[in-house]
């Protein structure tokens, strides 16, 4: 019997416009989590980028260390750690030192580096960031177990390296790499056993490619004896919930033209459908996103079950398409009617009330025979004057 239970939270890039305040957006971002925390979500994931204005983050290890003092049982992972921008041991010292901080709560997400402008800035060559994702995993795999490494490239040195904290979680923290169309993510998963990270699972492209990438990490898993477990699969995608249709629509026109805006005309990553019609509908129709009811979430998340095969957590791609007032009522919407759907919270009290309701008649029987019985004895033994009429002709039926 399968015990395990599909988990829900957040892939926090974040997107913030550039004519916001940045200190209160990173602080926002804090309390966002603070809220996943409180409503039971499972993991937040926080990104990496050094450019385009709209991705403020550009430490997670920074973010996550802060966010870890305001919660309790939330995992924080990096989402992810750009591999190709850190000297493979000074980047495992510090996840090592977070997983010490946490207590065991952080996750290690990997990947090439999604903007290009940030590539640019330091040098390093766009056609080069996934072989020095591939060099780079190949040596933190180990360091991150606590063994020693020895390896020179073109671009980093270690001299018989070693983390000098032994890890807190053994026999590492778990490790994610990320993933989108092209099967170099799950190649690299599949090679180190390692967990896969599906972002824009829901566009046109991740979506139909679920299936086909899963395959390519099981069978790179098979070949260097690995295993590859779905419950290590993270899928991402966006989505706004309100109790209706109508509603939802209307929220995100706060901020959605912003966020098609960035990857259109800035960001290097285009995701958004741009049919010339209602972005809205353009949305939704492609199935990109889900901009609706609780009831919208539940089949969008039985749609990629169906396509994946099956798979441990659902991300929100989040955004700042509707305002913070809503934005948190979407979370918690989401928190109140979809993840019980996925999580059998509600089993048990479905189950007893259908016994109670297929036992009810029998039951009411036995309760009024019961009350007659009470209500006979009074009469023998005190008489009937204080006993009301009215239950009188009910326990003369």
């Amino acid at each position: 019997m399968n015990t395990s239970k599909m988990r829900f939270g957040s892939f926090i890039a974040p997107f913030h416009a550039p004519e916001e305040n940045p200190t209160l957006a990173l602080e926002r971002d804090l309390e966002l989590v603070e809220l996943l925390d409180r409503l039971d979500y499972d993991e937040a994931w926080i990104g990496e980028h050094h450019s385009a204005a709209y991705e403020t983050i550009s430490s997670p290890e920074v973010f996550i260390a802060a966010a870890a003092q305001r919660t309790r049982k939330i995992r924080l992972g990096t989402g992810v750690s750009s591999l190709p921008y850190h000297h493979p041991l000074m980047l495992a010292e510090r996840i090592n030192q977070l997983d010490h901080m946490t207590r065991g709560r952080v996750m290690f997400g990997v990947g090439p580096g999604a903007l290009v402008t940030d590539a640019k800035m330091m040098g390093i060559p766009i056609a080069k960031q996934r072989d020095r994702m591939d060099e780079a995993l190949g040596v933190l795999v180990p360091l991150m177990r606590g063994e020693v490494v020895t390896r020179k490239t073109d671009w980093f040195e270690l001299n018989e390296a070693r983390l000098h904290l032994d890890p807190y979680t053994r026999p590492s923290v778990e490790m994610a790499v990320a993933n989108q169309v092209s099967p170099s993510g799950s190649t690299a998963a599949g090679r180190h056993g390692l967990s896969l990270l599906s972002i824009g699972a829901t566009s046109t492209g991740g979506f139909n490619a679920l299936a086909s990438n899963w395959a390519i990490a099981e069978e790179r898993a098979a070949e260097a004896g690995k295993t590859m477990e779905r419950n290590g699969w993270r899928l991402v995608g966006p989505m706004h919930i309100a109790p209706t249709r109508e509603q939802a629509r209307a929220e995100v026109r706060f901020g959605l033209e912003k966020w098609l805006y960035y990857f259109r005309e800035v960001g290097s990553l285009p995701m958004a459908p741009d049919t010339g019609g209602d972005p809205v509908d353009s949305m939704i129709e492609s199935g990109l996103a889900v901009i609706g009811t609780p009831d919208d979430a539940i089949a969008k998340i039985e749609q990629l079950k169906a396509q994946s095969g099956g798979f441990g957590c659902f991300l929100f791609s989040d955004h700042n398409w509707p305002d913070w007032e809503a934005k948190k009522k979407h979370y918690e919407l989401f928190a109140r009617f979809v993840m019980p759907h996925f999580q059998g919270s509600n089993n048990a009290r479905v189950a007893s009330m259908e016994w109670a309701i297929d036992g009810r008649a029998e039951m009411m029987v036995e309760r009024t025979a019961a009350i007659k019985s009470r209500i006979d004895r009074h009469i023998e033994e005190k008489g009937s004057e204080n006993i009301h009429p009215q239950l009188m002709k009910r326990i003369q039926r």
